[in-house]
C-alpha cells in the first residue's frame, strides 16, 4: 500500500527557506507517511485535503487514491496555514 509523493513547486521553495533541521524532519515524515498514509493523515474539513501535523508546521495534502499519489500542496506554520486555503 505504498504511495508516492509529489511536491508542489511552492512547497519546495518554502522547504528550502526553513531551517535545515526542520526541513529534514518534514521530508523524513513524508517518507514515513508514504508507507501507510491514512494512519497519519486527518481529513481537513475546509477543503478536500488531508492534513499532516509535523511539530509547528502543517502540510495540506491532496490524495489520488486510484494512482496512489500524495500531492503535497501547502506547507505553512500552524498559525498561518488555514488562512492560506
Amino acid at each position: 500500500m505504498s504511495y508516492s509523493a509529489e511536491w508542489h513547486p511552492h512547497t519546495k521553495k518554502f522547504l528550502q527557506k526553513l531551517p535545515k533541521d526542520v526541513a529534514i524532519r518534514i521530508v523524513q515524515k513524508v517518507k514515513a507517511v508514504q508507507e501507510n498514509p491514512f494512519h497519519y493523515l486527518e481529513h481537513y474539513s475546509g477543503k478536500d485535503y488531508y492534513k499532516l501535523r509535523i511539530g509547528d508546521y502543517r502540510l495540506l495534502i491532496d490524495a489520488d487514491l486510484s494512482h496512489k499519489v500524495l500531492y503535497i500542496q501547502v506547507i505553512e506554520h500552524r498559525s498561518k496555514v488555514y488562512d492560506r486555503v
